[in-house]
């Protein structure tokens, strides 16, 4: 893979991150009700940056956890046996029943990965209501979902991949566009 352009850098990042905290707080009136669940891997740092933000903005820390879609994707019977899904922990201390709800991930592009982070939210509670956070919108969605807040639009083709890395998966910020 070669890579195009970065499209966020560190800065950039942290600007969209920013900017999302203030439009989840001004939507939601607040923090009351509020609960932030990043999906695994990389919409858990995402989900803490933006508790972290909207605790600075508000002074009220909100509840935070994550979940592990793996058993809730629609592609695993295309797993063979050999390939055996790994499921990792979901980690909910928060009652979500009644509950806004803010799922956080990097990267919106099928959709079918939020899809899946929705149905593992509803076997744990009956949230009041879903929102959807994502640092990149990519477009290509195969399934009827939108994101409520986004960092950046980045249009693609079914030929580019989008990257993103952060400081405390990849020990770097960045999000990129590499051509297949």
């Amino acid at each position: 893979m070669k890579q195009k352009a970065v499209i966020l850098d560190q800065p950039a990042i942290n600007r969209a991150l920013t900017r999302i905290a203030h439009e989840i707080l001004e939507r939601n009136k607040g923090v009351n009700d509020l609960v932030i669940v990043g999906i695994k891997t990389r919409g858990i740092p995402l989900a803490q940056r933006l508790r972290k933000k909207i605790t600075e903005i508000e002074g009220v820390d909100i509840p935070i956890g994550d979940i592990d879609i793996t058993l809730y994707r629609d592609d695993l019977t295309h797993v063979s046996a050999k390939n055996e899904p790994m499921v990792k922990h979901t980690d909910l201390h928060a009652d979500i029943s009644g509950k806004n709800v803010i799922l956080v991930d990097d990267v919106l592009y099928t959709g079918r990965t939020v899809r899946a982070g929705m149905d593992a939210l509803i076997d744990l509670g009956r949230p009041s209501q879903i929102q959807l956070a994502v640092l990149v919108d990519r477009g290509h969605k195969e399934l009827p979902i939108r994101a409520d807040y986004i960092g950046k639009n980045i249009p693609t083709s079914q030929e580019e991949i989008v990257v993103v890395t952060l400081e405390e998966t990849d020990e770097m910020d960045l999000v990129s566009i590499y051509q297949r």
